[in-house]
Parts: structure tokens; sequence; C-alpha cells
């Protein structure tokens, strides 16, 4: 089910998280700044073991109470500046990471609305919400804390390091041993920590698409009594989740128990080489306790680096999830130059050629050669059997789909030389499939118009969609009709998507099935309405029963691809048996 669980083996992750770099640049003086504040604070605490040794060397040695005391204040001091450091680097990235997290999921979400057809439909929906929420959230954390953080501590350590060395460089030494089998085993981590991750937040699109789909589906679910198997596709998903998560956590235990065992065992060895050295009079104790503090208190940044790394891997995959998405070739806004039209009028498929992009190869197009002109203020009914193509035909008409070869052309003009929002102001689609938003049934209808659009036009359209049901509503036309609408019946739903397709008055009209889930007296009052809709509009009706053809002035039949007869319904029946037989099955059909 994962859409792009693309290999991460040869990927740089340094590589993939410099793609932030646009939407870190307006405040990168800001995070820079907190950088600095966090640098400042970390190695103040580096401080604190030197006041120790002048404190052991000094006041202590020299049993003076007063210089003590002096000392205590000094390290009191030095932790309320560290404290106030680290409050102020959180001040600091906060706003400024909120916003890039907000700037990020707003193109995200622009972007999706610019992507094809094709794109959404070989992706799943879970797939692209984990990208906009589970990989946002991982990126913010990321830039607040693991990208700061890996250079303060880098700093931190790299200072330590050398005030242990100017202490005592023997010592010193020792406490190096482990840098470089710990080096190695980071970067062994890396790499398998990296495809373990993708892995994980692959599976979290799955899950989130099951849930989404549930919860949408859940009329067929509870109506076919699935939910146990549902519960059980969950159950499985989830378990195989756990299962990415806990090696996960193997890998970062792993890790962890490495990077905390081999400095402890370094700062043991450093311990009893130092006591043999105070013992021998050739190290100060003030100077062994500096020099222990100064290792203590590297073993935070030290210990850190294991998960540090871990979540600055998950933010490299959330960062190639992100951009997966970001990099897909959105629709082209430009119009083509093409040559000028034939200056023929109305609607017109010349040499239509298509093919899905996902087809098998040497399989035939799903339409082939359409030739259809639809005069204008004509109405075209366009019946098929099922499978024929007809709702693809429908969907090149505003761009949904691209034409493989051909063209299209509204009065004469190639659709494609229209930019898209042009071609879309004159062409309304009211598909089989009614889609509503969760919003109220004024908006939802009011979708279709253009702005500016208010009162008059939202009552023109229910009228004419025979949508009055609306005003019976709790709130009238402010009353909101819930995801997907589902609050309300399919002919309910269906008679909005009508109003929402011709309340802008459009030029073009493309109807898929429009009046199918109306009853049979609702079906006549709808039809009687359209007429004088169809009157003012050219329109291209895909049809399935008898009562909706006869809405339209001529009919075409599609067969194999290929457009096969054109005629009124009479004359069709009168000489093309295939369509006979269509509309004879409808008419049984209605009859039961």
């Amino acid at each position: 089910m994962s859409t792009t669980p693309a290999t991460t083996n040869d990927r740089s992750a340094v590589r993939a998280l410099l793609r932030l770099w646009p939407y870190v640049r307006p405040v990168r003086v800001r995070l820079a700044t907190a950088a600095f504040v966090a640098v400042v604070a970390s190695c103040t605490g580096l401080v604190i073991p030197l006041v120790l040794k002048w404190m052991v060397d000094g006041p202590v040695a020299g049993r003076d109470p007063g210089g003590v005391w002096l000392g205590a204040l000094y390290l009191l001091l030095l932790g309320v500046v560290e404290a106030l450091l680290f409050g102020l680097r959180r001040w600091l990235v906060a706003r400024p990471l909120s916003h890039v997290e907000a700037e990020m999921r707003a193109d995200l979400y622009r972007h999706l609305q610019r992507l094809p057809v094709a794109f959404h439909d070989r992706w799943a929906s879970g797939q692209l919400l984990s990208r906009g929420t589970t990989d946002l959230m991982l990126l913010r954390m990321f830039l607040a804390f693991p990208l700061t953080f890996l250079l303060v501590n880098g700093v931190t350590i790299l200072v330590g390091v050398i005030v242990m060395l100017v202490q005592d460089w023997t010592l010193g030494l020792v406490i190096l041993g482990p840098a470089v089998p710990v080096m190695w085993l980071c970067s062994v981590f890396e790499r398998r920590y990296s495809d373990v991750a993708r892995l994980a937040q692959d599976q979290v699109g799955d899950l989130t698409t099951v849930v989404e789909e549930s919860v949408l589906g859940i009329r067929i679910i509870k109506g076919f009594g699935r939910h146990r198997s549902q519960a059980r596709a969950f159950r499985e998903l989830s378990r195989t989740l756990r299962g990415t998560e806990l090696r996960k956590a193997r890998l970062l235990a792993a890790i962890w128990g490495v990077i905390v065992t081999l400095p402890e065992v370094a700062i043991g060895a450093a311990l009893v080489v130092g006591v043999v050295q105070v013992a021998d009079g050739e190290l100060s104790a003030g100077t062994l306790v500096a020099f222990l503090s100064t290792a203590l208190a590297l073993r935070w940044p030290v210990d850190s680096i294991g998960f540090l790394l871990a979540m600055s891997q998950e933010a490299a995959t959330a960062t190639d999830r992100y951009f997966e998405v970001l990099d897909a070739e959105p629709e082209r806004q430009e119009a083509a130059q093409l040559q000028p039209g034939t200056g023929d009028r109305g609607l017109r498929f010349e040499g239509v050629t298509f093919r899905y992009p996902d087809a098998a190869p040497g399989t035939p197009p799903t339409l082939d050669l359409i030739d259809l002109h639809i005069r204008p203020g004509e109405s075209m009914a366009l019946v098929g059997a099922t499978g024929s193509g007809k709702t693809t035909l429908t969907a090149l008409v505003p761009r949904l789909h691209e034409v493989t070869s051909g063209r299209i052309t509204l009065d004469g003009e190639d659709i494609t030389a229209m930019p898209r929002e042009e071609l879309r102001a004159k062409v309304a689609v009211a598909f089989e499939e009614p889609t509503l938003f969760s919003a109220s049934v004024g908006e939802n209808v009011l979708m279709g118009a253009a702005d500016g659009a208010g009162r008059p036009e939202l009552e023109r359209a229910l009228a004419v969609a025979q949508a009055e049901f609306a005003h019976a509503l709790p709130q009238g036309t402010d009353t909101q009709v819930g995801e997907q609408g589902l609050s309300l019946s399919g002919g309910q739903r269906q008679r909005l998507a009508l109003a929402r397709a011709v309340v802008g008055r459009p030029r073009f009209l493309v109807l898929d099935d429009p009046l199918s889930a109306l009853d049979v007296h609702t079906e006549a009052a709808v039809e009687a309405a359209l007429r004088r809709v169809l009157t003012d509009t050219t329109a291209l009706i895909v049809a399935h029963r008898p009562s909706t053809v006869l809405l339209a002035d001529r009919v075409a039949l599609l067969s194999g691809g290929r457009i096969t007869a054109v005629g009124t319904h009479h004359e069709l029946l009168r000489v093309n048996a295939e369509y006979a037989h269509l509309m004879s099955g409808e008419q049984e059909d209605d009859q039961r």
C-alpha cells in the first residue's frame, strides 16, 4: 500500500536536509542567534569545572571558608546564567519554527491542488496526509532541537576536549581512546537507521489510509458487517508498524549502549590514572577534580549523539517524503502556443485519443480517434455500455486529464491554449458521484460561481436543481452538511452538486449522469428545470436512462473507445441495434 517506498541506500541525509534551506533562510538570523546562545550556555557549563579546580586547590586546600562560599556563589551564578541562556534559546526558535512548519504545510497543500488527477489516482490519501502532518512535525522538531544541538554539542565536545588536554594531555588521550570506534559505529548506525526510519514513516501513511477509508466508509462497513475484517486489517498494519518501531528501538539501544559504555570506561580509566598521578605528586587534586568534572559535563553531549542522529535521519526521510510530493510535476499553468482554431463554434473533439499514463504497454487506448461536434446551444447525450469511456471523455473537457493526441476546442480555440483558470470558468462539471465539503449548503453551491456571487445566484441554482429542500434544513442554506455530505440523502447530494454546476451560468456544461440518484417525481421536476438551463448553454450529458437522453438534442454512442453513431434518440433507436439494446435494457431496469 505504500506509494513510494524509495530506497535510502544511496541517499545523503545532509543533501536531503539542505533542501529545507529555502524555508529556513527567512528565519536564519534568529536560528543562528539561538544556536550561538546555546553554544555560549553550553560552554558556560564548562567553566564550572575550572571554578571547582580553583576551589579545591585554593580555599579548600587553604581551609578558607570565605573562599568556599565565594566559589559556591560563582557556581550558582554560572548555573543561573546557563539556565537563562537555554531558556532564551527556546524562546528564539519557537515562533520562527512554527512559521516554517506553517509555510511548508501551506506549500504542500497548494501544490496538491495543482497536481493532475492522475497523481491523486496513484497516491493513497493517507500517504499524503502523513506527509502534511507527521512528517512536518518531525521536521519542526529537527529544526528546533537536533539541528541546533548537533552543532552545540559538537562545539561543546571540542572545547571540553581542549580544556581537558590543557589540564593534562595524558588523561586527555585516555578519554579520547573510544572516539574512533564510536565514530565508526555512528556511521554504521546512520545507514541502517535511515532505511528503517523510511519504512516506518511509509507504514504510518498506510495506517492513516486505512483509518481514513474506514471513517469515510463506515456505512459500508456496518452495512455489510465488515467491522471485524477491518479491525483485523488495522491490527495487522499496527503490528507491522510496531515491529518496525521495535527495530528502530533496538538500533537506537545498541548505539546508545556503546556510546554510553565506552566513554564511561574511559572516564573510569582516567580516574585510576589520575589518582595514581595525584598520589605521586604529578597532578594536583584540583586539576583531577576539574578534569573529571569536565569529562562528566561532556557525558550529555556524547550520550545524546545516538538519538540526535536518529532524529536527524527521521528528519531526512521526512524531507525526502515531503519533496517527493513537491517534486511531482503540476498541471501546466501556461497556455500552449498552438495553431489557431478552425473557427467552429461550440465544443469539438478532433481525432482525440487518450491512454492512461499507467496503462500497460500494448493495450488499446481508452479513447481512440474521437471526432464529435456539439454545436453552440446544443445538448449532446453521450451513451455507452459500462466501461466504454464516457466518464473519461467528459474529464478531458476541463483538462482533468490531458489528451494523448488530437485536440478539443471550445468555440474554435484549443483548450490547451487557454489558461486552466479561464477554461474552468467556461466549463462547469457535475460528476456522477457528488462530492460535498464540510461546509454550509450555500458555500458548497457557490463554489461553482465566480467570486462575488451571492444570494440571488444561490436561490436560482437551488430552484434549477429542485434543491429547495435546503431551506427546510435546521439552519437553512447555512446548515453544515458534514464530511462528504453524508448527512444528506444521495438524491439531495446530487441535486446540490447539480446546483453547483449551474450556479455560474457556464457557457459549457458537462454532466455525468446527473439524475441517477433521483426518484421519478424529483427527476421529472429537475428535467423540466434543466431544459430551461440547457437552452442557454452547450452541454455534454452522460446518460444511462431514456428520460435523461430525451433532454438532449442529439445522442452520440460510444462503443469500444470510439464514437460509432450520432443522431437523435428516435433515429438511433431505428437504425442502431446496440443503442436500441442499451435503451431497452434501461427501460426494463426502470420498470423493475
